[in-house]
């Protein structure tokens, strides 16, 4: 993209009502952050959302369905009750009852974050954006009515939408993305769930966890790609104990309903690449086929032709590592761009445009090593490294796992499967050195992944690390045994 180019936007260069320091078009996680952070340095901003600021994670992603997965670990803590020997006789899952809280707890969100746009005085204009040439942004009301808005500095955070594959369109009857999930009234008797992925295997948590029979059909060797494979054969143990059936390196070809309309047949390929159908087909009878294989930017009308900004053959918009486009003057971010599609690297990379914008210096974000969580029960975390990735890269390396088995503070809330595991550098003496990479599986690993990805990105030493204690007793104190084992000093673990 050649070099970066530095940018210092004015505050408030014209009192036009239509003018302003910056348009961003994309009311998703990216868009927003942007917009709060300048506005909070006294940059005048345009917002431009077309539907509901918040964007798929508020509305159709990150928070509802984080919602049911909270749901269903309710469902779990219930039938297990007896265990603490609390008296439960019967427990049901009234599924529009859970809809109605998601709902609330969204309109809650929603509602706070419009509260805050305008408490930083964000100016939001509802309707469609598109960025035309000269960095003018064209606005369509959904009753037709056209805004233009003008300014020195264009951000894209259009945002995605699900992918789909032949032979299953979206019907909203058998077939459904992560946007019809969401919205079910009533749970099906039976899933599969194409795609094993984090979203995929979230929502085949999810519903295995409330009754559902689930399949889940991936191309690939393994689901989760990306995770350390001790980690995913701690998940992979823990669905299929639970009835969920795993069938991996599989190609999908389509779907035939049946005549009484109740359910509909999935045809499939065991044993084949995603490229090619030899084999003979295997069918799979279900009440609903979720399609989770990813999702694509939100690109379609999104630029005009003559803007000087290119987009790549998957419609991913081509920035530098600042975020900077081909054309002057216009940053993309989120989904829109080929790197994580995480809402908390949106929030990252919203940072970096507007320090560009305000004349600061930024730092360009190390994907490598930015956090994932994935909320299955088991729950994933991680970040950086996988034993595998590490060779691969050509680091020598060592490594360490162990159970939350043994941890006592699993052990009382009843949730003690899991590992955590520990890639670092090896040094010369056989010894641990820097770390590469923090896998985690268990309870509640989302919420203590903060300390293995504050080593990862520091470039701690497994010795530096291992001098901190833990609270006991805590689920981290089998992040900081591992740590210490690690270091070649473990009490508790070898």
């Amino acid at each position: 993209m050649g070099e970066s180019r530095k940018v210092v936007v004015p505050t408030s260069q014209s009192a036009g009502d239509q003018d302003f320091d910056v348009v961003v078009i994309g009311g998703g996680p990216a868009g927003y952050a942007a917009g709060l952070y300048g506005a909070r340095q006294g940059l005048r901003i345009a917002l431009v959302e077309k539907d509901k600021v918040g964007g798929t994670c508020l509305h159709r992603g990150c928070i509802p369905a984080k919602e049911l997965l909270e749901t269903a670990a309710v469902y779990r803590t219930v039938k297990g009750a007896k265990e603490y020997g609390i008296g439960v006789d019967d427990w049901t899952v009234d599924f529009p009852a859970t809809q109605s809280r998601k709902r609330k707890v969204i309109d809650q969100q929603h509602k706070g974050l419009q509260g805050l746009l305008r408490k930083c005085k964000v100016t939001t204009f509802i309707g469609t954006g598109s960025l035309q040439p000269g960095r003018v942004v064209r606005v369509e009301a959904q009753d037709g009515t056209v805004t233009e808005l003008r300014a020195p500095a264009v951000l894209l955070a259009a945002g995605s939408v699900p992918r789909t594959i032949p032979g299953f369109d979206v019907d909203e009857q058998f077939v459904m993305t992560s946007d019809e999930v969401l919205d079910l009234e009533q749970l099906p008797a039976s899933a599969a769930v194409v795609g094993g992925g984090a979203i995929g295997c979230e929502f085949a948590s999810m519903l295995a966890d409330m009754g559902v029979k689930v399949t889940i059909l991936e191309a690939l060797p393994s689901i989760l790609p990306g995770v350390d494979k001790d980690v995913t054969a701690v998940v992979v143990k823990s669905f299929t104990r639970r009835g969920i059936d795993i069938k991996t390196g599989v190609l999908v070809r389509g779907h035939t309903p049946a005549a009484d309309g109740k359910s509909t047949t999935v045809e499939f390929v065991p044993g084949a690449s995603a490229t090619t159908a030899e084999g003979t087909s295997e069918r799979l009878e279900v009440e609903a086929v979720v399609v989770s294989v990813g999702r694509r930017p939100y690109s379609d009308g999104l630029i005009a032709p003559g803007c000087g900004v290119e987009v790549d053959e998957r419609g991913f918009v081509k920035v530098d590592e600042l975020m900077q486009t081909s054309a002057e003057g216009v940053w993309a971010m989120g989904d829109l761009v080929a790197t994580p599609g995480l809402a908390h690297v949106g929030f990252a990379e919203a940072m970096v445009v507007m320090d560009q914008l305000l004349g600061r210096q930024p730092v360009p974000i190390d994907y490598g090593k930015v956090p994932w969580c994935v909320y299955t029960h088991p729950e994933v975390a991680f970040a950086g490294y996988s034993e595998d990735a590490a060779r691969d890269a050509g680091y020598d390396v060592v490594t360490k796992k162990d159970p939350f088995v043994g941890n006592g503070r699993a052990a009382i809330v009843g949730d003690t499967e899991g590992v955590v595991k520990l890639i670092a550098e090896k040094l010369p003496d056989g010894r641990a050195g820097r770390l590469l990479g923090v896998h985690m599986a268990g309870p509640w690993v989302t919420e203590q992944l903060g300390q293995g990805y504050l080593a990862v990105n520091w470039e701690a030493t497994a010795d530096e690390v291992a001098r901190f204690i833990q609270p006991h007793p805590s689920l981290s104190e089998v992040f900081g045994e591992t740590m210490l084992a690690l270091a070649g000093r473990g009490l508790h673990v070898g």
